[in-house]
């Protein structure tokens, strides 16, 4: 008998271990939930009710192939192993297939189950999947980790042909299969509801999944480049959700827009899928990124503010910068925030507010329906200027400058402030004293020009 440990991969297409699991005989899929340990890594209500969600469909969809689903139930990290292999001795199961996975606490835990294993009989079958290449194997000529973006993606690219991985076909029944006399129970979700908000991207299965990705290949996907920094049109790919919690993969998101002509907005996604896979890489090789550190050491001894009062202005949208407060009230409705304006707010947190880039980082993957530790770490560090092939720390974002580019006639602002609905086209972006207190808008809780001109004094101490 063997065993498929679902991860953060549910899914049937396009998994390496359920694939080479189905190939090798019959067996049972597990997945283990351990609420301690999503408090422990903050994961959000929304992030949590969709994992809930794709595990019963997920259930269905091996259903089908007369796969029986089973929810291990532990408390964290730290009980699974035992619960793992006591699940194993029970169902006499020989061999466990599962997908890496390169944060450090998962690492941990792959670790500790490969101990335990080997000293139960137990063989572990390990896949690679999460990245188009394995983290690890691209290097520079001197051996080391690439530090620069654009190198490892042009080092990144010219491997494909040998490193890419391959991209796996539909699992089939297994003659054996109808023999397994284990049955699904998805009893420990009963009852289990995180009250997440009510968002369209909710929409569970790899079914949904690959309808939003070929739509987006066929009639977004070419002008990619063009559309994807403004926030009150459809310009992105809507696909982060399905991919953090493993329903999509990143492999079938590039084989998707190959099949597509040439143009300059695939070129530019691959770009973005290159460097979701750049942060994995990098969470792999540097281990204490998960760990809170910076990669740049040295800017931990930045000053930053502890103050609260400005970070709560920050996180309920009231700083009275009518884009960063249109920003964060769209995290704190929908659980989704478009990617510019996660740029925006988190280096108007980090070079206005001067608040700790943790802290932020925290707040995304409180609220974020696609929280993804790797890519919030990379980013949060690229906005402050404290991560590899970051932002150079004397750039820094006009909030309102941003606003007059991306959401030029206020349309998004509008949207999310209804309250500054009633003001024109200019104003909208930068409203005056005497709108805002008419309006019942909040007045800037920093000054631009003093407040980027203290950070850039404090990132210039920090070099000397």
């Amino acid at each position: 008998m063997n065993a498929m440990w679902f991860r953060a991969d549910l899914r049937v297409h396009d998994n390496p271990a359920l694939y080479h699991a189905v190939q090798s005989g019959p067996i049972v899929a597990i997945y283990a939930l351990c609420e301690k340990q999503w408090d422990i890594h903050q994961l959000s209500n929304n992030k949590r009710e969709f994992i809930i969600a794709q595990l019963k469909q997920l259930n269905a969809d091996l259903a089908k192939l007369g796969i029986p689903l089973l929810i291990i139930k532990g408390a964290d990290f730290k009980s699974l192993p035992a619960k793992l292999l006591g699940f194993c001795h029970k169902h006499c199961i020989t061999n466990v297939f599962f997908n890496d996975e390169y944060e450090l606490n998962e690492r941990s835990l792959t670790l500790e189950v490969e101990n335990r294993a080997a000293i139960k009989n137990v063989a572990l079958r390990k896949y690679h999947d999460q990245c188009l290449i394995e983290p690890g194997i691209i290097l520079n000529k001197q051996g080391l980790p690439y530090r620069v973006f654009t190198a490892f993606k042009k080092e990144y690219i010219s491997q494909f042909k040998t490193d890419l991985r391959p991209i796996y076909g539909s699992p089939k029944t297994h003659k054996e299969q109808k023999d397994i006399t284990v049955k699904s129970d998805l009893t420990a979700l009963d009852g289990l509801s995180y009250k997440a908000f009510d968002h369209e991207i909710l929409s569970v299965g790899e079914e949904k999944s690959h309808e939003q990705l070929n739509d987006f290949c066929e009639s977004g996907l070419s002008h990619y480049n063009q559309d994807r920094d403004f926030p009150s049109i459809e310009g992105t790919s809507y696909l982060s959700a399905y991919l953090a919690v493993g329903i999509l993969s990143v492999r079938q998101c590039y084989q998707a827009a190959q099949t597509e002509r040439e143009s300059e907005g695939r070129q530019t996604w691959v770009s973005e899928l290159i460097w979701r896979d750049f942060y994995r890489h990098l969470l792999f090789l540097f281990p204490d990124l998960s760990k809170h550190k910076a990669f740049q050491s040295h800017t931990d001894e930045l000053p930053w503010k502890h103050d609260e009062r400005l970070f709560k202005a920050w996180c309920e949208g009231k700083t009275g910068y009518p884009i960063v407060d249109a920003a964060m009230r769209q995290l704190n409705e929908t659980g989704w925030m478009h990617n510019r304006l996660r740029m925006v707010v988190s280096m108007f947190l980090t070079k206005h507010l001067f608040i700790d880039w943790r802290k932020g980082e925290e707040y995304f993957m409180q609220h974020l329906i696609d929280a993804d530790f790797a890519s919030n770490n990379g980013g949060w560090q690229w906005s402050a200027s404290t991560g590899v092939d970051a932002a150079p720390y004397f750039r820094i974002f006009s909030p309102t400058r941003q606003s007059e580019r991306f959401d030029q006639n206020g349309d998004f602002i509008r949207q999310y402030l209804p309250k500054l609905a009633s003001l024109d086209k200019k104003s909208i972006h930068s409203p005056s004293s005497e709108q805002a207190q008419l309006l019942g808008y909040a007045l800037p809780i920093v000054d631009h020009k003093l407040a980027v001109a203290q950070t850039k004094a404090n990132f210039k101490a920090l070099t000397k």
